[in-house]
Parts: structure tokens; sequence; C-alpha cells
């Protein structure tokens, strides 16, 4: 039976550089070593260019026509036969090393792809042209098509809008995403630090949910010990049992391996009430 394998599938490493490149921008880190690997071995004359083309062709678009969906994986099953083996095992081991020396591969491959399951089918779709299980080939062959089968019912205005920003130019949509990002710092001017700072890594590490896991744990533990440290301040009762009510709000926040947007809202609340216990206590 054919297996998964991320570090040979050419479009899961794509996904996981260009998560890399946005997570290095937000963090400063100028040049991205990820953007300058994506440039070296993803140019459309690269083997892995080409390879990555043919993943596309079968993970990026909707065919309502079954007899189109049929020819289409025929089609790329036909131009991917083309591509030298050798050469590809070759590259992708450069590929990888490459990456090994720039980041922490475990940490790399946590990343979180939307359309996980669609690449992976590609991938051994591809892989069945090296084995002889007309059987499997099949079942894998009919798991494709029925991802790239569109049963949806779409909205022609809106359709259009997604395929006309799709055809701009690079250019303009890395102005339109300036544009956003500047509109959620006018929008979001007002956070305190620790709110920021709770952003900017919810922001960095959405993709890598061990890394972000471990950041919210950490901050809980500094939360719950700074309520720990107020608590014997407040003479108000009221407040000191809502205070101790927001410890085991805190506790549970750690639960789940995932961290959610609910989550993330709770945390800058507790944010703003410390800010505002402070303040109390100050005056």
């Amino acid at each position: 039976m054919i297996k998964h394998n991320k570090v040979k599938n050419t479009a899961f490493l794509y996904e996981c550089l260009t998560r890399q490149i946005t997570s290095d921008v937000l963090s400063n880190v100028d040049p991205s070593p990820a953007l300058v690997i994506v440039k070296e071995f993803f140019k459309p004359t690269t083997i892995l260019g080409k390879e990555l083309l043919l993943y596309k062709a079968l993970t990026t678009r909707k065919i309502k026509n079954e007899g189109k969906v049929t020819y289409l994986l025929d089609s790329v099953l036909r131009e991917r036969v083309k591509l030298n083996s050798s050469e590809l095992r070759r590259t992708k081991y450069n590929l990888i090393k490459t990456i090994t020396e720039k980041y922490d591969l475990q940490d790399f491959f946590r990343t979180r792809i939307t359309n996980y399951k669609e690449i992976a089918s590609v991938y051994k779709l591809f892989e069945t042209q090296r084995t002889s299980n007309p059987f499997e080939e099949t079942e894998i062959r009919y798991v494709v098509m029925e991802h790239i089968r569109d049963t949806s019912v779409v909205p022609k205005e809106k359709e259009s809008m997604v395929e006309k920003f799709e055809k701009e130019s690079k250019d303009l949509r890395l102005l339109s995403y300036k544009i956003l990002v500047d509109k959620f710092n006018q929008k979001y001017s007002k956070l305190n630090e620790s709110q920021r700072d709770l952003l900017k890594n919810y922001i960095n590490n959405i993709s890598n949910s061990s890394t972000l896991k471990d950041f919210i744990s950490e901050e809980v533990a500094n939360l719950k010990n700074k309520i720990g440290k107020i608590l014997p301040k407040i003479d108000d009762k009221v407040v000191s049992i809502k205070l101790k009510e927001c410890l085991n709000v805190l506790e549970k926040l750690n639960k789940g391996n995932v961290v959610n947007e609910d989550q993330l809202v709770t945390m800058m609340r507790f944010y703003s009430l410390l800010d505002e216990v402070d303040e109390v206590i100050k005056a």
C-alpha cells in the first residue's frame, strides 16, 4: 500500500516554505531563508518547478464536467512520466538538505497545510506510476477525481472577483496585502504590549500548532502568577472572588492541542483586565 511521504511531496514542501516566508517576514527576518530556497528550487524551469505545476493542476481548481476531470488527470500523468525520476530524487534530497541547514525540520513539518489531503492524494497518484497494482491505482485515482470535481454552487459575481484578483500582478497583490496590514495596525494601535505580542505570535505561528501552544501555555502560567500576586492586595471581596474564577478559566485555556480564536480573545481580555486591576491598585 502506498503511504504518503512528506519529505518526497514537492507540493507539501513548497506549501511549508511559503508559510515559512510569511512567518519570517512578520518576524522581520530579512532576507527570508525560505524565500531564497523557493527562488532556487521552484523556478518554472527547474524540475521541482515543473512537478509543482502538475500538483497545482490537480489541486487548485474545480471542474464540473466529469469528462474534463478525466482528461485533465490523464494529461497530468502523461507529463509526470516525462520528468526524470533520478533528477527528481536528487533535487529533493538537496532541497531537504538546504531546508535542514536553515530550519529545524521537525518544527518545519508541523506546519498545518489547508489542502493537505489533496496534495497527499496527488503524491500517491504519482507514486502509482512506479507500481503495478491496478486496484490501488484505481482507488487513488478516484480519490483525486473527487477532489477535483466541483459539486458546489458558487455565485458568478464572487467567483469572478476571486479570479480577477488572482490574475493581478504580484506587485499589486503585495500592495493589497500591505494595505490590509496597515489597516490592521491602525485598528489595533491601542493594544497594550502583551496583547500585541500575543497577536504577533498567533500570526507568526498559526501554522505551527506546537510552537503556538507552548507560547500560550507559558503566557497562561505568567497570568496565573500575576493574579496570584495581585489577590492579597485586593480588599474588595467581589473582585477577589472574580479573580479566583479567572484562575479557573485560565486553567481551561491549557486544554487541547490546537489554539483557537476563542482562546486568543480570552487571553486578550485577561491582559486588559490585569491592566485595569493594576490601575485600581495604584490609585
